[in-house]
Parts: structure tokens; C-alpha cells; sequence
């Protein structure tokens, strides 16, 4: 689908307001679950590996659907999906409070809310691209902050939360929070398609003539069908006394009316089965066709090889950088630091660092100069850096200085979308985010339980997090290699295609 000129400004920033306040409303509890964590811990006394997959869930379960919210968004747009997404993240932050054990909370909080915020996601992330061209990097980074800016705020509001009401109290009340995502919905106003359909023919028009008109076999059967019966009609006539004039003349009017009126019946009927037949076999015919399409589209965009490098740069970078914004408040508490030490909460350090990068690095990204893709690679290696160094760090100063570094560098979610439209195209954009988020969710979804399931063998998380800076580097390094414009060269792909323009002009040309 072909969508009007992006206007880049008018009701677009309208789009980029409400976006931010839909994120900043639905993924505000789920960020800071790091908060809950550690109720959770208590109250239901489990491990930290099996506590941990209920905020692993909640943003993984999102990105894991992703290719189904991407084709949601397009099927449906985005209003729609926003509308019905907010009722299912207040329904799951309210029935959590009602949570008898941890395993209801993987379908409450976990699913119900993590889907719901994977919808939301894809639904803003969707229509602001198609408002944005020439700022398309500033305004994602405007909304992307949404989602950072909530992380702060609820970190702090759901301590108080539980102080004043308790655990049960505090899901309530950020529940109700969540339905304000309605108002943002409503004014999602989409972008109308640049085509121009055709008048469209009536129903009947569109029936091809073999569902119309039927072939001579069936006439002669409808022929042979009314023989019989005047020939009933006749022999009963020899067998019955002979009647008046008058009596023939109704009895042949009363025939007359009668075939007229089952000749129009049997009309009606076979343009009925008529229609029903050729509806359900193009029905049948276009879901058929839509299964080859985006098999085909899906085969296409993995022959791409910056695609596929970042296919696996995320599933890595979230095995490893996503754990801290969860189990942060926990590795001060494992490092003996005592909460009165705590000016700032640590998950809010790295929610409004978050932001300030998601905004730094979008407004980056607008830069002709600059190279998106190798910027993004660049977050990846430096956050490998902070994770190794995790371990080393016994004060609060020394993990706020880890926090607010890797709060920074994971504001590279505010580019992602960025690179991706640069890679596919925006017309490809919401099937390549629903493949790319499925693969972060993949890692989300992994990286607090393993991180967890390593504490729970070794009672420290050093080993944890040596894996997960591994896991991050081999991401960064992987797509930095890949990026290479001398695989084109190896490749003899020069050719075949048009050359890559320099840094300062990207746009992805590459094939595996």
C-alpha cells in the first residue's frame, strides 16, 4: 500500500504527542517491574530465575508476536489496534492484583500485558512513520522517550504506590492509568492511501459468467425435470373425468402461474449458490495468495544481509543488556548496598537516561554524515563494555555511573526503526519490525531467567553477566563485520548492483 506525502510536521506532531503518551502509559509498569521484582520475591518466595520470567514476559511476549501485531496494524491500522490494545494492558494490570501465585502472573501481567504493549508498540511506531520522512529520527526518538520517561516515573510512583495501598493496591491503581490510552487512540488519525480506486462494479458484476449461466447438461436436467412432471400432470388428466371449459382454462392459468412462479424460485436459488460458490472459492483463493505473498516477502527480506545481521545482533544484544533494567534494584541489594544509599532509584537512572538517549541518538541519526547502521553497532560494543563491568562495581556511585551508561546506550531503540526503514523500505517496515521484535523478543523473553538461573547456581552474578557482555559484543561485532561495503566487492555483487554511496548518504544495497 502506497500512503499520501508524509506531511513531516501539522497533525504529524499530534501523532508523535499521543505515541509518547501511549508508550509512556503502557510500558511505565512494565520497565520498572524491577520494582515489583522484588515484592514478588517475597511475597511468593520462588526463585529468582522463575520470578524473573514475569517481567521477561511481559517484554518479551510483545516482540515475540510481533509479526502478528505487524499484520494487525496493517490489516486494521493503527486507531483501531491502539483502542482494543488498551483495554487488554488495564485488564492484565488489574487481574495481577488478584494474583494467588506466580504462575497466574505469567498470563496476567506476563501475556496479557506484554501483548498488549507489543500492539501499542507496533501501532505508534507504524503510523509515525508514515507522518515522518525527512524527521522521521526525531520523531521516533520523541516517542521512543515515552516508554523511557515512564520507566522513571513509575519506578518512584510504584514504590509509593506499595507504601500507601500495597502490591495489590498499586496494580490497581496503574491499571486505571493505562485506559488513558484511549484518548490516545482516538486521535490517531491515519493516512489515506495515494491511489485512487476504481468505481467498484456491484457484486453481481464481479461473478465471473460460468457462476452465472449455466452449462447445457444442467438445462437439459431442469428440462428433463419439468417433462416429468407434465407428463404426470397428463396421465392424471386421462385417469380423471373429463372437466368443463372453464374448469381447463383455470387449471391451465393455475399452471401457467405456477411454473412462472418456480422458474423465478430456481433463478433466485442458483444465483444464490452462485454467489455463495464464487465468494468462498476467492475467498479461499486470496488468503492462499496472501500466505505465498508474505512467505515470499519474509524468503526476500533474510536474503537481505544487513537484515539478517540485525536479526541477530538484537537476539543477542537483549539476551545481555535487557537484564539490569530489571534486576538492578536486586544486584545493589545482592552487593550488599543498603537502600538508604539509594538517592536515586537505579531503575530510575537508567528509565531517564533512556530517554535523554533515545533523543540524543535519534536526532543523531537525522544527520546526513552519519551512518545509522554503524552507529548502532557502535551501542552494542560500548554496552558489552558496561555489562563486563558490572561485577567490578561495589558502591551505589559506581552502579547509578553503570545504570545511567547503559540507560544511555539502550536508547538505541529509538534508531532501530530507523535503520530498518533505511534497510527494507517503509512499505516493508511493519513485517521487518515484526520479524526484527520477534527476535528481541526471543532475547527479552531469555535474559532475566538466565541472568536469574545463574545466580540461583553460583549465588553471584558475575558469571551472568560475563555471558550476557559476551552475547552483546558477538551481536555488535557480527553486524559492524557484515556492514562492510568490501563484502560487495568479495561478492563480485558491484556488478550487479549500484555501488554503496559513502557514509554520508546510506542506504543499504547489500545481499547475501
Amino acid at each position: 500500500m502506497v500512503f499520501e506525502k508524509s506531511p513531516d510536521g501539522g497533525w504529524g506532531w499530534v501523532i508523535v504527542l499521543v505515541s509518547f503518551f501511549t508508550q509512556f502509559l503502557c510500558y511505565g509498569s512494565p520497565l520498572a517491574v524491577g520494582v515489583l521484582y522484588l515484592e514478588w520475591l517475597d511475597t511468593f518466595e520462588e526463585g529468582k530465575g522463575k520470578t524473573a520470567w514475569v517481567g521477561s514476559l511481559a517484554s518479551g511476549v510483545g516482540l515475540l508476536a510481533s509479526p502478528v501485531c505487524g499484520v494487525c496494524v496493517s490489516a486494521f491500522g493503527a486507531r483501531p489496534v491502539t483502542v482494543f490494545s488498551s483495554f487488554m494492558v488495564a485488564g492484565g494490570l488489574m487481574m495481577s492484583s488478584f494474583a494467588p501465585n506466580i504462575y497466574f502472573l505469567f498470563f496476567s501481567y506476563g501475556i496479557l500485558v506484554g501483548l498488549g504493549c507489543g500492539l501499542l508498540y507496533t501501532a505508534t511506531v507504524a503510523i509515525t512513520c508514515q507522518y515522518f520522512d525527512r524527521r522521521r529520527g526525531l520523531a521516533l526518538g520523541l516517542i521512543s522517550t515515552g516508554s523511557s520517561v515512564g520507566l522513571f516515573i513509575y519506578a518512584a510512583l510504584q514504590k509509593e504506590l506499595i507504601k500507601l495501598y500495597g502490591l495489590e493496591g498499586c496494580l490497581l491503581v496503574v491499571g486505571a492509568l493505562s485506559l488513558n490510552i484511549l484518548v490516545c487512540g482516538s486521535l490517531m488519525r491515519p493516512l489515506h492511501s495515494r491511489s485512487s480506486s476504481l468505481p467498484a462494479k456491484s457484486y453481481l458484476e464481479k461473478i465471473p459468467d460460468q457462476y452465472l449461466i449455466y452449462n447445457e447438461k444442467e438445462k437439459n436436467v431442469d428440462e428433463e425435470n419439468v417433462n416429468i412432471l407434465e407428463k404426470a400432470s397428463t396421465e392424471g388428466k386421462g385417469v380423471n373425468k373429463p372437466c368443463s371449459s372453464d374448469c381447463k382454462q383455470d387449471s391451465l392459468m393455475n399452471k401457467n402461474r405456477l411454473s412462472s412462479i418456480t422458474s423465478k424460485e430456481t433463478d433466485v436459488y442458483k444465483m444464490k449458490v452462485a454467489e455463495q460458490t464464487y465468494f468462498y472459492k476467492q475467498l479461499a483463493k486470496n488468503k492462499w495468495y496472501l500466505y505465498l505473498d508474505y512467505r515470499e516477502e519474509t524468503l526476500g527480506l533474510f536474503k537481505n544481509r544487513v537484515f539478517s545481521s540485525l536479526f541477530v545482533a538484537i537476539f543477542f544484544f537483549d539476551i545481555g543488556g535487557f537484564p539490569p533494567s530489571l534486576l538492578m534494584e536486586d544486584i545493589a541489594r545482592s552487593s550488599n548496598i543498603s537502600e538508604e544509599n539509594h538517592i536515586i532509584p537505579l531503575v530510575s537512572i537508567i528509565g531517564i537516561m533512556t530517554a535523554i538517549g533515545k533523543l540524543a541518538l535519534g536526532i543523531l541519526a537525522d544527520f546526513e554524515w552519519i551512518n545509522t547502521l554503524y552507529l548502532y553497532a557502535l551501542t552494542l560494543i560500548m554496552t558489552s563494555v558496561a555489562l563486563f563491568l558490572i561485577p567490578f562495581a561495589q558502591s551505589y556511585i559506581i552502579l547509578a555511573i553503570l545504570s545511567g551508561v547503559l540507560g544511555f546506550l539502550s536508547g538505541n531503540w529509538s534508531i532501530f526503526p530507523y535503520v530498518t526503514t533505511k534497510t527494507v523500505g517503509i512499505e516493508k517496515l511493519a513485517h521487518a519490525c515484526g520479524i526484527l521484535m520477534f527476535s528481541a523478543g526471543l532475547g527479552n523473553s531469555l535474559g532475566p531467567p538466565i541472568v536469574g538461573w545463574f545466580y540461583d547456581w553460583t549465588k553471584s552474578y558475575n558469571a551472568a553477566f560475563y555471558f550476557g557482555g559476551l552475547c552483546v559484543l558477538c551481536g555488535g561485532v557480527l553486524l559492524l563485520v557484515t556492514a562492510l561495503p568490501c563484502w560487495d566487492r568479495l561478492n563480485g555483487s558491484d556488478r550487479h548492483e549500484k555501488p554503496l554511496p559513502h557514509i554520508g548518504s546510506y542506504k543499504v544495497s547489500f545481499t547475501a
